[in-house]
C-alpha cells in the first residue's frame, strides 16, 4: 500500500460515490476501483458492502477511514516541516476565505501579495466557516481568513482587521440624509439577513437584537450581494461589513451609515492549526494583509 490509496479510501468516504472520488483525485473510475479493491486484498478485509448500489463502508472500513485521514493529516505536518525549515515564503499555501470577506478582501490583497511573495505558490478556497473548519482540521487547508467565533477556538489566530458593520437603508429612507446612525434607533424596525451557515449572521443580529431589532423571517439571503440588491429594491434595511461596503455614503440605491451606540464589529482574523510549523508564514502573511488594510484605510480617510 502507499499514500495514493490512502487518499482514494478517504476520498470515496467524502464523495460517497466512485466517479466524484475518482475526478477529486484526478484519476479514472477503473484506476480508483481496482486500488480500493487491491487495498482490501492486501488488507485481507472488506472495506465496502459490494451488494449495494450506494458506496457504503463497512464498520472495519471506517475506522480505517479515520486512520487514513490522521496518516495524510500528519504526512502533510512532515512536508510542511521539510519546506517550512528555511522560514521562506516559497512552495504552496492553501488559504481558506468566506464568502462575505472573500469577495471584497482578496481583490486588495492577491496583487500586493503575489509582488511580495513571488515564489509563494497561493490556492484560494472559499466556504462558509463550519466547512473551512473541517478542512482546516483535516489538514486539507493551510490556514484560514474569517471573522472569528467559537468555531475557530481551537485554532491559533492572529487578528488582522477588527472590521466595523455599517447600517444600509434605501437612497429614500428618513435615516438617509444622516452622517451616522444610533443602533437604538433600530428598536421595533425589522432587517434582513442572511441564511443559515452565514457566521456574519449571528454576529449582525446579535448587534441588531441587542438594539431591539428583529430579524425578517420571510427572507433569507445566499450573499452580501442579494442583501444589497434587496435594500436598494426598498425591501429593508441591514448591516454590511466594511470591505463590502462603497467609498461614496450612496450608491446604486443605497445608503450606508456608520453605526455607534455601539459600533457593530467582527474581528477578521488569520487562523492555523496549534502544531503547523508554518507558524512564521502565517504571521508574515498575516502582517502584510494587516498592512495593505492599513494602509488603504488611510488612503480613504485622507
Amino acid at each position: 500500500m502507499n499514500i495514493r490509496d490512502f487518499e482514494y479510501l478517504v476520498a470515496l468516504a467524502e464523495h460517497k460515490h466512485f466517479r466524484k472520488a475518482a475526478e477529486a483525485c484526478f484519476v479514472s473510475q477503473p484506476t480508483l476501483s481496482g486500488q480500493i479493491r487491491k487495498l482490501e486484498d492486501e488488507l485481507g478485509t472488506a472495506l465496502l458492502e459490494r451488494s449495494s448500489r450506494r458506496v457504503l463502508f463497512t464498520d472495519s472500513g471506517l475506522q480505517l477511514v479515520d486512520q487514513a485521514k490522521c496518516i495524510l493529516s500528519e504526512v502533510k505536518t512532515f512536508k510542511d516541516m521539510a519546506s517550512g525549515q528555511s522560514g521562506t515564503m516559497n512552495g504552496p499555501m492553501h488559504i481558506g476565505f468566506i464568502p462575505t470577506v472573500g469577495p471584497y478582501l482578496l481583490p486588495k490583497i492577491v496583487p500586493q501579495l503575489k509582488d511580495e511573495f513571488p515564489d509563494l505558490e497561493l490556492f484560494l478556497h472559499e466556504a462558509q466557516t463550519h466547512q473551512l473548519v473541517r478542512q482546516l482540521e483535516e489538514g486539507k487547508l493551510d490556514c484560514l481568513v474569517l471573522a472569528s467565533v467559537p468555531e475557530t477556538e481551537p485554532f491559533k489566530e492572529i487578528e488582522v482587521y477588527n472590521e466595523p458593520l455599517s447600517v444600509a437603508v434605501p437612497c429614500d429612507h428618513e435615516w438617509a440624509t444622516l452622517d451616522h446612525i444610533d443602533m437604538l434607533e433600530l428598536n421595533g424596525k425589522t432587517v434582513l439577513s442572511l441564511g443559515d451557515g452565514h457566521c456574519l449572521r449571528d454576529q449582525a443580529l446579535g448587534f441588531c437584537f441587542a438594539a431591539g431589532a428583529k430579524d425578517d423571517e420571510r427572507f433569507r439571503a445566499t450573499s452580501l450581494e442579494t442583501l444589497r440588491n434587496m435594500v436598494a429594491a426598498g425591501a429593508g434595511i441591514t448591516l454590511l461589513p466594511q470591505l463590502s461596503v462603497p467609498h461614496e455614503k450612496q450608491k446604486d440605491g443605497v445608503c450606508y451609515l456608520p453605526a455607534v451606540n455601539p459600533v457593530p464589529s467582527r474581528r477578521i482574523v488569520l487562523a492555523y492549526r496549534p502544531g503547523s510549523p508554518l507558524r512564521a508564514r502565517f504571521e508574515a502573511l498575516a502582517a502584510k494583509i494587516k498592512t495593505i488594510l492599513d494602509e488603504q484605510q488611510t488612503s480613504v480617510a485622507a
